[in-house]
C-alpha cells in the first residue's frame, strides 16, 4: 500500500516524531533528487542528509511511500544483522535444515555454560575475605 508523504525526518526523538512509520531506507528516486542534494546543507556532523534532499523534493514533487507489514532489522548494527542473518537462514529452503541442525547443536553446547552462570549469579555472596 503506498502513501503520499508529507514530510520526512532524520531519526526524531521518539516524543517528537510525526508519525509511528519509519523509514527503513531503501529508496527508489528521481534523478532530480541529486540537484535537492546539491543544495542540501551538512549537518552538525558534516554529513548530508538524504532525507533533508527528500524533504526538500517534497515542495516540488511527488513523493510516495510504501507501507509494508514484516519484520525490520537493523542491520546497522551487529546485532541486528546477526538476527536478519538467522532469520534469514531458518527461511530459506537451501540451507534451513542444516542450519536448523547447526543451531541446535550449538545451544546445546551452550546451555550447560548458560545454566552455570545464571546459578553463579543467583548464588549469595561470600563474606569471607
Amino acid at each position: 500500500m503506498s502513501s503520499r508523504c508529507r514530510g520526512i525526518v532524520e531519526k526524531p526523538q521518539p516524543a517528537l516524531a510525526p508519525s509511528n512509520l519509519g523509514v527503513v531506507g531503501r529508496y527508489v528516486l528521481m534523478p532530480s533528487i541529486f540537484e535537492h542534494l546539491r543544495n542540501t546543507r551538512a549537518n552538525a556532523g558534516g554529513e548530508i542528509q538524504l532525507t533533508d534532499a527528500i524533504g526538500s523534493l517534497l515542495a516540488d514533487e511527488q513523493v510516495l511511500a510504501y507501507r509494508y507489514y514484516g519484520t525490520r532489522f537493523d542491520c546497522g548494527s551487529k546485532l541486528g544483522y546477526l538476527k536478519a542473518t538467522v532469520q534469514f537462514a531458518l527461511r530459506h529452503p537451501e540451507v534451513r535444515e542444516e542450519f536448523e541442525e547447526y543451531l541446535r547443536a550449538e545451544v546445546s553446547a551452550l546451555m550447560p555454560k548458560l545454566i552455570g552462570a545464571q546459578k553463579a549469579q543467583s548464588e549469595p555472596m561470600s563474606n569471607a575475605m
